[in-house]
């Protein structure tokens, strides 16, 4: 009895062209009908070493390390340098640039609310305060003087976060 599925080799032996055993290491995790799983992973790794990471792990854990061997050979043969140091790289550079999207389209939001926003009530008698205190008869009457405070009618700049850039970034469309 073969180890592959069915009378067929797995794809290890296959391509090693040796008899596949039926306590061979490889066969529940490549099996003959895959056989570039083998391949890409064998190209990356080699078969011996591939052979004692399998036989260093417990049998439950054996299947996700061949995913992951496999996953880490498919990128080395796209990006040898990196791997899947580089994808991951660039995933997170488009998060950061996402998150800077949802920044400013927040920022618009916000703009958009404070131009629609042009009535500000202001409390009529300051909380902290008597009404015969100096200081409540200043803050009552000339709060907006004292804060330098102007109401929102078109005092806010929101063009500039139309632009697509924020403190100076260009924003990836």
């Amino acid at each position: 009895l073969m180890g592959g599925t069915g009378n067929s080799p797995c794809a290890s032996c296959k391509l090693l062209r040796r008899r596949c055993t039926k306590d061979c290491i490889f066969a529940p995790y490549f099996p003959s009908d895959d056989p570039n799983k083998f391949a890409i992973a064998h190209k990356v790794f080699g078969a011996s070493n591939i052979s004692k990471m399998l036989q260093e792990l417990p049998v439950h854990q054996r299947a996700d390390a061949v995913s992951s061997l496999v996953y880490e050979a498919n990128a080395r043969v796209r990006d040898p340098v990196y791997g899947c140091v580089g994808a991951i790289s660039y995933l997170q550079n488009q998060v950061s640039q996402l998150q800077m999207q949802l920044a400013v389209a927040q920022t618009e939001i916000l703009c958009i609310q404070m131009q629609q926003d042009q009535q500000i009530t202001l409390p009529t008698t300051p909380l902290l305060f008597d009404e015969d205190d100096e200081k409540s008869f200043l803050l009552q009457n000339n709060l907006p003087q004292f804060l330098n405070f102007t109401p929102f009618n078109n005092s806010v700049n929101c063009d500039s976060f139309k632009k697509g850039t924020l403190y100076g970034h260009d924003m990836v469309s």
